[in-house]
């Protein structure tokens, strides 16, 4: 009796510590439990050499990196990660994964049109085609797939997230977020979480996944973290927005080798150029990882999981 009195308390201190909580973000596992140290050290040192760390403090600025060159070891590092923003053209990726779902439930048909619509919304940026988009897929339903139990990309609990409560057009939102009154939002955090799920096959299914990373692919906008690694042979996968002094930008990036997540939102009307050298900083810091290193901790991190 005592011994099973001992295993129901340990269970409970379990539950309540991080990365225990049965509400735990689904169906992938949460970045948050992989920050690293060393990654955020590196991150706040290349942010100050940039005189970016004001613009840290008065929260103007945040940013999201994720090494996922391992997917089930990705290290993470961030500043002002839940901070929530008007992100503009950026949550034009919550539209997206809204209609693939529609498409997996079999009220929205993938054929040539469709994919063209959301290619011209993502790579270009249409707002014709998001409004289209978010007409054909349901305006409620996009962020009822963004708060669903199965992403949590829009999560009270992390101070929101991904949002789209207005069409890309003339006209009022139809649904303002409920803890900032934003129409286009999102965090930094949430971005990075979108697209490491994309990167794992997570979003809908592994072949819908696959659609949307291609969909995000061979950006049509130079600028940002475009511009910024415009001399590399890096490949992008990206969506980005402006708004007055707004800016922001995500993006899943290969490169020698290795693959990250980079997310930046900004409140300035120096974010674009801030961007651009941000970009070349987080490209420079992951290349610089030691991959023996890396290999190393996720062979411990596979071991102490199968113990």
């Amino acid at each position: 009796m005592a011994a099973r009195r001992l295993l129901t308390l340990l269970c409970a201190l379990m539950i309540g510590l991080p990365g225990y909580a049965i509400s735990s973000e689904s169906p992938a596992p949460t970045i948050r439990q992989h920050n690293n140290p060393q990654l955020q050290k590196l991150l706040e040192k290349h942010i100050k050499d940039l005189h970016l760390s004001s613009a840290v403090r008065s929260k103007r600025l945040s940013v999201a990196l994720v090494d996922v060159t391992d997917p089930d070891m990705p290290s993470m590092a961030q500043v002002n990660g839940d901070e929530m923003m008007y992100a503009a053209s950026l949550p034009k990726i919550a539209i997206l994964l809204a209609a693939f779902e529609r498409i997996e439930e079999g009220k929205l048909q993938l054929n040539n049109e469709t994919r063209q619509t959301m290619t011209n919304m993502i790579r270009y940026s249409s707002n014709q085609a998001a409004t289209q988009m978010i007409r054909a897929v349901g305006q409620d339903y996009i962020n009822e797939t963004l708060s669903s139990p199965k992403y949590r990309l829009y999560d009270k609990r992390y101070n929101g997230g991904l949002w789209v409560g207005k069409e890309y057009a003339g006209g009022t939102a139809f649904h303002r977020d409920p803890l900032h009154n934003l129409s286009h939002g999102a965090t930094a955090l949430q971005v990075a979480r979108f697209y490491y799920m994309l990167e794992t096959g997570r979003l809908v299914s592994p072949e819908s996944s696959r659609e949307m990373k291609n969909i995000l692919g061979n950006p049509g906008i130079n600028h940002k973290f475009v511009k910024g690694l415009s001399n590399t042979d890096a490949k992008i996968f990206r969506k980005s927005g402006s708004w007055r002094s707004f800016h922001a930008d995500s993006a899943l990036i290969e490169h020698n080798g290795r693959s990250y997540i980079a997310v930046a939102l900004a409140n300035d009307p120096q974010g674009g150029e801030w961007m651009k050298k941000l970009i070349r900083e987080m490209d420079n810091i992951i290349l610089a990882q030691n991959p023996t290193t890396h290999i190393a901790k996720a062979e411990t991190g596979r071991f102490q999981a199968a113990n």
